[in-house]
């Protein structure tokens, strides 16, 4: 075909943009980027070959090579692996295909984001390796032709990233992609062999297959005066270990090293808050490395988010975001599993069902929440001394554990609580993992452990409740009596909290209770003075009630006296077993049905506004206006603000 002009995707623009206006602090990211995608195009030509060794052609080495020309001012990145076609270079360099492209935008060119270390941790992050390479270039040329194809459906992809860019087709006898940088007038460090050496070693060292470039040796001058220079010898040279890091012995690892292979794979710039290599033998052989990042991504909360984890069969590439081999709950996971047991045509259907993957899954899930318990143990690890006077040492490995857990907690706390209802096996692991704020603490640092070790003699439950923030939750009147009596209540604010709490209906054999469903039980904590003053308040205000219930009855469920309230002069509660208002909000807004459930009014018979609301005039609209400010203390709106308004209006005049 003749030279076709294209627009990029408008995301890709907008990316783009951003890329060539800003300044990185970090510039040699591209190369590692670019390496790194040319390490999959060979792994994704050895899959395909495991079924039609024909696509080898010629060439059953895979290699990547990596070449610099400073006349031409060029630095190209060539693979032998499966290529693209000229329809896949449109579609896999003109368009960003992974969700959540539109909230990284926005992130990434937020006035808040503008520092240019951050920007270079957010492309490393989102994974748009290939674009990187504008950060030093003003035109990239990539010549590609997949394997399998004739030499002339070849394909030539041109752009200078401003928003278009060239495809034509050419004959390309060799298979693979070759990707060409101009580099940009202050990218001349990089026309150096020591300094794109370097480079490789420093975050491409540990890939399973040769980074070649060619020698280099030192020639004399030929005339006296004039400078010696290095000349290339035409001949090529591994310039990394081309091992796989996992399949080597961990002594032999250095931490620099495993930090190193995590920002490979997963395209961070941070380094992860730990990790775990271990070989494991049985009825089922594999290698394991799995990492704890230190940030969450942005498409964490994404549906269609698949697990970070890299499947290996006996060092063959097989699949990337292998989620049969890790839960949803624990997506955020990156690393590398490498089996001996697999069969190496491997499908995804056959890995649904397989009963080494579901070992392996097993194996791996109870690894990662032993990482997790291991931070938690040393998350406040403080000295101590014993009866004897003997100071307990705290080691160095020990103390570079300390804060950890609150870190992980506060960036993927609320995907791991998904694993209450998705992980049965494990639920009781998960639950002693979670953390929360309560009315001791505004952190999330309470265990429900915790908790339980300074429950109030005679307390029979564990109190919480959910609400949309912090302060909403610290406010709730339905908290008033808990506050009086200095119970302990947790305050659960993520949006998971209620569904994943449905699935905990208790911890050590203590019962979790919320505060704003079915009427308050404080047991042996109410004393028999307390429980004769609700008696006689519910039998002096039956008439009050009936009349509230009657005026109410399009909106509540029932109209009752509490002795939860202290200060104010209603709160909205639910029956057990039903849906939380705060839930249903939550559907609604998701665009999800929720059942109609009405809630049920509590009264504070010791409120003025009670005491005096059976002789007003404005009976039913005080009723009325009493119903909606419960609604509004607990984070919900009026049905009828409009009418709200009025009412109130109406009595202040």
């Amino acid at each position: 075909m003749s030279k076709q002009h294209h627009s990029f995707q408008a995301e890709v623009a907008q990316l783009l943009h951003l890329v060539t206006h800003s300044l990185y602090s970090n510039k040699e990211i591209f190369l590692r980027e670019l390496v790194s995608n040319a390490s999959d195009a060979c792994d994704k030509l050895r899959f395909e070959a495991l079924n039609d060794a024909s696509l080898y052609e010629d060439a059953p080495n895979l290699e990547v090579r990596v070449s610099f020309d400073k006349d031409q001012r060029t630095i190209t990145i060539q693979d032998n692996g499966i290529g693209m076609s000229a329809q896949e270079a449109i579609d896999n360099l003109g368009t960003i295909a992974k969700s959540g492209t539109r909230d990284f935008l926005s992130r990434l060119s937020s006035e808040q984001k503008a520092d240019a270390t951050e920007q270079g941790q957010l492309i490393g992050q989102f994974g748009v390796g290939f674009y990187s390479g504008f950060i030093v270039a003003d035109k990239i040329t990539v010549e590609s032709r997949r394997a399998g194809l004739k030499p002339e459906e070849g394909v030539r992809w041109t752009s200078g990233g401003a928003g278009d860019f060239e495809v034509e087709t050419i004959t390309r006898p060799e298979r693979g992609t070759a990707v060409t940088l101009h580099l940009r007038g202050d990218a001349d460090e990089y026309l150096n062999a020591w300094k794109l050496k370097s480079v490789i070693g420093k975050y491409s060292d540990h890939i399973s297959l040769p980074i070649l470039m060619e020698k280099e040796e030192w020639k004399e001058a030929e005339k006296e005066g004039e400078p010696g220079a290095m000349v290339k010898t035409g001949e090529w040279e591994a310039v990394n270990k081309a091992k796989a890091l996992w399949a080597r012995p961990k002594k032999d690892i250095s931490t620099e090293e495993y930090e190193e292979f995590y920002k490979a794979i997963s395209h961070d710039f941070e380094k992860p808050l730990t990790w775990s290599h271990n070989r494991v033998e049985g009825n089922t052989e594999y290698t394991q490395l799995l990492y704890i990042p230190a940030k969450a991504p942005f498409d964490l909360y994404t549906r269609d988010k698949h697990a970070g984890i890299k499947l290996y069969v006996k060092r063959v590439f097989i699949m990337d975001d292998a989620e049969a081999l890790m839960p949803g709950y624990l997506r955020f996971v990156k690393g590398v599993i490498d089996s001996s047991d697999l069969p190496l045509n491997v499908s995804r259907e056959l890995l649904q069902e397989s009963r080494d993957v579901r070992l392996i899954r097993d194996g791996s899930v109870k690894r990662v929440l032993g990482m997790l318990e291991d931070l938690a143990k040393h998350d406040k690890h403080e000295a101590s001394t014993d009866a004897d006077g003997v100071t307990d040492v705290v080691s160095d490995e020990d103390k570079a554990k300390e804060g950890k857990y609150s870190q992980f907690y506060a960036e993927f706390g609320a995907v791991l609580k998904e694993g209450l209802g998705e992980d049965f096996a494990n639920r009781e692991r998960i639950a002693r993992l979670l953390r929360f704020a309560s009315t001791t603490g505004d952190t999330a640092s309470v265990s429900l452990a915790d908790y339980k070790a300074r429950m109030k003699e005679g307390q029979e439950a564990i109190y919480y409740i959910t609400a949309e923030t912090l302060a909403a939750a610290r406010n709730s009147p339905q908290l008033e009596v808990f506050k009086k009596k200095g119970i302990e209540v947790l305050l659960m604010t993520d949006r998971v909290d209620e569904w994943a709490l449905g699935y905990l209906q208790d911890f050590d054999g203590t019962p979790l209770q919320s505060v704003a469903k079915g009427a308050v039980d404080l047991g042996k904590l109410q004393d028999e003075a307390e429980k004769k003053a609700f008696d006689e308040a519910a039998e002096t205000f039956k008439p009050l009630l009936a009349k509230l219930k009657e005026a109410l009855k399009d909106k509540a469920e029932d109209v009752r006296v509490t002795t939860r309230l202290v200060d104010s002069p209603a709160c909205l509660v639910v029956k057990d077993g039903d849906m939380s208002n705060q839930l249903a909000r939550l559907l609604k807004q998701a665009g999800q049905k929720a059942p109609e459930v009405k809630p049920v009014l509590e009264v504070n018979p010791e409120h003025p506004l009670v005491k005096k609301l059976d002789a007003s005039v404005h009976f039913n609209d005080l009723a009325q206006i009493l119903f909606d400010q419960a609604l509004l203390a607990e984070g919900g709106l009026p049905e009828d603000p409009a009418a709200y308004v009025r009412r109130v209006n109406a009595l202040l005049v």
